[in-house]
């Protein structure tokens, strides 16, 4: 008698194509408590401008726009519009303290050239 195995199947999980950093969401949670009223979720985009041409932007929001993909990093939600996003793919967002300034830092592998300042960069 001839038996027969079939693979497993397994389930792809789609990875998202931003990444915020346990850091990162411990931060925006700590700042959207202070917040009144408490913001529905973290906007990050990216915008015209600075000296190289695009730099990256964070709000709070109350709600998604049309045009937005909305994804949830450990229960926080962060909204992108579709044009950042394309800006945005593979980027890790992380937040560092050090003795000389504390703040988000974007790890963007598409990023070709930043400023001398730091604060915006082209692609």
């Amino acid at each position: 008698m001839a038996t027969t195995t079939t693979a497993p199947t397994q389930e792809t999980v789609k990875k998202p194509p931003l990444v915020l950093t346990p850091t990162a969401i411990a931060k925006v949670r700590e700042i959207m408590a202070t917040q009144d009223p408490l913001p529905a979720g973290l906007r990050i985009g990216v915008v015209g401008g600075g000296c190289s041409g695009f730099q990256y932007s964070m709000a709070f929001e109350n709600q998604a726009g049309m045009m937005d993909k909305v994804f949830n990093f450990d229960d926080l939600k962060v909204f992108v519009d579709a044009t950042s996003l394309m800006y945005l793919n593979g980027c890790t967002v992380d937040y560092v303290e050090t003795l000389e300034a504390a703040g988000f830092k974007f790890e963007n592998p598409q990023v070709k050239s930043t400023c001398g300042c730091g604060s915006s960069f082209q692609v």
